[in-house]
């Protein structure tokens, strides 16, 4: 009989510890990189601001992950924030209100992520810097925040790292004109 499968994923957010879950399901080798020091991706909250505001066009600044703010709440009523079987409704986390905060959440996605035993496969403060295929598998190539990079072999990778970190800024199209209003650009 084969090995089972080694499988990465990129990311401990949402997306990258429901993944995690159903390929450790299905018995899969599962090994999750986080470059953070927690999971959660989006629901993390951070009170830091990047040095350049919004703009967000020095490449040397230090990037702050967070992309919520403190008095967030949910758009989406509990029901709607459970798992098929893992529930929201059954948590208590102090706060009766229909629609969860941020700190709510987080406690849940962290709930979920014990619950399952995604939490025992993820590498924290592990940097994805490189994925390339290599063969009928792939490298990945990876930093901890102590630095050296490490490269190591999967047969398959998940990339589950969210699209809320960089901004998109439109800058060089032909035949687009910016015009700067404080903050705002007007395309």
């Amino acid at each position: 009989m084969k090995d089972s499968l080694n499988v990465a994923v990129i990311g401990a957010g949402i997306s990258g510890l429901l993944t995690a879950r159903e390929l450790l399901r299905e018995n899969l080798r599962v090994t999750v990189f986080e470059k953070s020091d927690q999971i959660g991706g989006t629901w993390v909250y951070d009170d830091r601001v990047e040095v350049d505001g919004c703009h967000h066009l020095d490449p040397n600044r230090s990037i702050v992950h967070s992309s919520i703010y403190k008095s967030l709440r949910t758009n989406l009523p509990r029901p709607l924030m459970s798992f098929s079987d893992f529930s929201f409704e059954d948590k208590s986390y102090g706060d009766p209100r229909l629609f969860p905060g941020h700190e709510e959440v987080l406690k849940f996605v962290q709930d979920f992520a014990n619950e399952f035993g995604v939490s025992e496969v993820i590498r924290f403060n592990s940097e994805v810097v490189r994925v390339e295929s290599q063969g009928c598998g792939f490298v990945v190539e990876w930093r901890t925040t102590e630095g050296g990079l490490v490269e190591e072999r999967f047969d398959a990778v998940v990339v589950c790292n969210g699209h809320h970190t960089e901004p998109q800024v439109a800058s060089d199209v032909p035949g687009t004109f910016l015009f700067r209003l404080g903050s705002v650009f007007l395309m």
